[in-house]
């Protein structure tokens, strides 16, 4: 019989910051035990490194490019179809909890129910970070990380918990219910997203002189590259703490985060247990892209860094082999595993988990993410490939690590001539994958058709938030 599928999904989890992925100091135990009965994916990455074109292209299982929904103004409405849309064609009951990021909860996005869904701002998200041109775009209103980093709680901690507690009640009754089909349950998690503010007792686990220096930092002479110091610049964390001290608590307070989320998910788990489904359901945990947390000067995501780029990819459960896969992987191989996983048909551009899990390692197996969205003056391309990776920017110089003897990408080899053959060819395939400049293009054009739409940049100003997105109204 074809077992139950739970999909839980955080925000702005960094792949790294894990102590099944041999973190040092990370405190994750539920995670590290669902990893320890299944299967944890070591090189896995976002199609786009910010929440609403990760989260469409997850929905659909279409690279950004296809589905033209570029940045946090471009929710997904339903269309095209995704695997949702193919569980219900096919009699799977399929539902959510928590955090989607579409437009709006009537949407026809491929669930039966969404129960407390967090959707964009007003159904239209952050319009005004849509102007991109560098000679017309805003700075962020505000400072991005929040007002206030400490101790506590915010709107998002309390969000969460009912997410959990509305998840681990999903699960009683069904179990309590008389339709013994197998079903799909999604569940997103606002943390570890900013603003950094988490209860005492999770910040208490990373005293600030535990922490180590963090790398690459602009103060120690490293200069950024002028793609990023230029998208950096829209939002600039890093010169809006109001000192030293606060810089920490902000990187205490993102790690603390992670072990409050770890905790959550532990409850999920505790939940799907008690209520009998413990043995009868695969579960997969992710994210839907990293976080800076410091390393060069940058804070939040939005660039082709490791920290931001790279996500948790954790797979358990029936028939799910224990251990670690090394094939390179990305969320469009997740959105082909739901469906795949009831015996489904689904087009996508990723390859089920479960078959790449089967197979021999690909060391070789190509990955695309992309970026166009807030900050972005240019398209940023991702090309993840063996042991290299590069990172492609319309109009300005790309840059070329060696992940394989350089995995803190501290060395940028793009402009040694020793590896120009493997610059010209991963070039190539990035442009046999995509066509950058036409993708570029497409995304402004796109970009002012929708400001437009509007009624123009000043009328933009106005519209969805000015940062992180409200969660919805809780019932009392």
């Amino acid at each position: 019989m074809t077992s139950n599928l739970l999909v839980i999904m955080s925000d702005e989890h960094q792949a790294r910051a894990m102590g099944c992925a041999g973190h040092p100091f990370v405190q994750t135990p539920n995670l590290d035990a669902l990893a320890e009965r299944g299967l944890r994916f070591t090189d896995a990455y976002t199609p786009s490194p910010i929440c609403v074109p990760a989260r469409a292209s997850f929905a659909t299982g279409r690279h950004v490019h296809k589905n033209r929904l570029w940045d946090n103004a471009m929710p997904y409405v339903g269309a095209p179809e995704g695997w949702g849309h193919a569980l219900q064609a096919g009699g799977i009951p399929v539902e959510s909890i928590g955090k989607l990021h579409y437009r709006h909860d009537e949407d026809p996005a491929g669930f039966d129910t969404e129960h407390i869904a967090m959707q964009v701002a007003g159904g239209v998200g952050m319009v005004w970070a849509s102007i991109r041109e560098e000679d017309k775009r805003v700075n962020m209103p505000g400072r991005m990380l929040g007002a206030y980093i400490g101790p506590g709680t915010s709107p998002y901690t309390d969000y969460d918990e009912a997410v959990v507690d509305r998840t681990r009640r999903w699960f009683a009754d069904r179990a309590a219910s008389e339709d013994d089909r197998p079903w799909c349950l999604y569940v997103g998690l606002v943390a570890p997203h900013f603003p950094f503010v988490v209860p005492q007792q999770y910040l208490d686990l990373y005293p600030a002189e535990s922490l180590p220096p963090v790398k690459l930092h602009p103060n120690d002479g490293y200069q950024r590259h002028p793609w990023v110091e230029k998208q950096n610049a829209m939002a600039d964390s890093e010169g809006s703490f109001q000192d030293g001290d606060e810089r920490l608590m902000a990187m205490r307070a993102y790690f603390a985060l992670t072990t409050w989320m770890d905790f959550n998910v532990g409850s999920i788990l505790d939940g799907l247990a008690a209520a009998g489904f413990g043995e009868t359901t695969k579960v997969v945990y992710t994210s839907d892209h990293g976080d800076n947390v410091g390393a060069r000067g940058l804070w939040g995501k939005s660039n082709l860094y490791q920290e931001s780029v790279s996500i948790p990819m954790i797979m358990a459960g029936p028939d799910v082999p224990v251990g670690t896969c090394d094939t390179p992987v990305s969320l469009l191989d997740l959105s082909a595993e739901i469906p795949a996983h009831f015996g489904l048909d689904f087009v996508a551009d990723g390859k089920p988990l479960s078959q790449i899990a089967a197979e021999p390692t690909d060391a070789d197996r190509p990955i695309l993410s992309q970026y166009h969205a807030v900050g972005a003056v240019s398209g940023a391309f991702m090309l993840r490939k063996g042991r290299w990776k590069l990172n492609w920017y319309v109009g300005f110089p790309p840059e070329l690590f060696d992940l394989q003897n350089d995995p803190e990408e501290l060395c940028d080899l793009a402009a040694d001539e020793n590896h120009a053959d493997t610059l010209r060819a991963l070039e190539a395939e990035l442009r046999q994958q995509i066509d950058v400049d036409a993708a570029n293009a497409q995304a402004f054009a796109d970009q002012a058709a929708m400001i437009e739409g509007y009624g123009g940049p000043e009328k933009a100003m106005t519209l969805g938030a000015p940062a992180a997105t409200p969660p919805p109204e809780l019932a009392e």
